[in-house]
């Protein structure tokens, strides 16, 4: 199993966020810690906004922030909501034409696997995730 890099950038944005404690960030910054495309980090804030992980300020000194604490941010609720699918085979799709799918036992074992996977998830939050903004490169206020 492999998660998207879409759902691996939300999770960076959010712990950078959460490092900030408050303060806004902006695409811009996240992209430079990161060495990831600006483009890319639009799409991920937006999706994270509207999934009511982020909350953007608009404005000449605008940028994100975290919607919730992060202990409120599980981070099985974060992937069910960066995830495109966790069809792990064919027979988790809606196209599904395998012929053994009535039959077949591996569909019960991977729903379980990845019920598993997003149970286990469930049982941390952002706030297990936190780092300190020196962990990023960013140098304490004097």
């Amino acid at each position: 199993m492999r998660l998207t890099d879409f759902s691996d950038y939300s999770l960076r944005v959010l712990m950078y966020a959460a490092a900030k404690d408050g303060q806004l960030i902006t695409i811009e910054e996240t992209a430079q810690v990161y060495g990831i495309s600006r483009a890319h980090l639009m799409k991920v804030a937006n999706q994270l906004t509207r999934a009511g992980f982020l909350r953007a300020v608009r404005g000449r000194s605008g940028g994100l922030a975290l919607a919730k604490k992060p202990k409120q941010i599980r981070l099985g609720d974060v992937l069910r909501a960066t995830e495109p699918d966790f069809a792990l085979v064919e027979c988790f799709r809606s196209d599904n034409s395998c012929l053994i799918t009535p039959r077949c036992r591996l569909r019960g074992m991977l729903k379980e696997a990845l019920a598993a996977f997003a149970g286990t998830l469930d049982g941390y939050t952002l706030a297990d995730l936190l780092l300190r903004p020196e962990d990023f490169g960013i140098q304490p206020a004097a």
